[in-house]
């Protein structure tokens, strides 16, 4: 996967738990193999999907990095291996299971939000609140990265 996955779209989730990814998505995605998983964020209740070879990677990353017997590490990868394999059907959908639509807060209005490697999903009204709440946050970080980003242009490094 090359291209990186980007965009916000409005979906509906069906009386039988499923959404339709869009077309720009599942063309960026093609055939892969997916894993959706609950957010490692407690504050962020949404639901994260990726590409099974990209959240391979970054397993295989955090293997070579962690201490098996740090309770942080034990703690972190009950979070890390809480997923479930999600196939996109003929008609474009992914059937949500039933536990992850619960920790989401998901009901008929959602949003699917690419995120570059990986799709968030979004009860839309969940995230409306959280976006709202978060801009605050949102706008310091960016001042943040901006400075730095100016400061690696001109060399200046402090």
């Amino acid at each position: 996967m090359g291209e990186k996955l980007n965009g916000q779209t409005d979906v509906t989730l069906d009386e039988k738990g499923r959404i339709s990814l869009p077309v720009s998505l599942r063309k960026i995605l093609g055939d892969a193999e997916l894993i959706i998983k609950p957010s490692y964020y407690e504050k962020e209740k949404s639901l994260w999907l990726f590409p099974k070879n990209v959240y391979q990677a970054m397993l295989d990353d955090y293997d070579k990095n962690t201490d098996i017997l740090s309770e942080k590490d034990r703690i972190f990868r009950r979070r890390f291996f809480n997923y479930k394999d999600v196939e996109i059907d003929k008609a474009g959908r992914i059937a949500i299971p039933q536990e992850y639509r619960e920790f989401a807060n998901l009901a008929k209005d959602c949003l699917v939000l690419g995120v570059g490697d990986y799709i968030e999903i979004w009860d839309k009204e969940t995230y409306r609140k959280h976006y709202s709440e978060s801009n605050e946050t949102f706008v310091s970080a960016s001042e943040e990265i901006s400075i730095k980003v100016k400061k690696s242009k001109t060399g200046n490094q402090e």
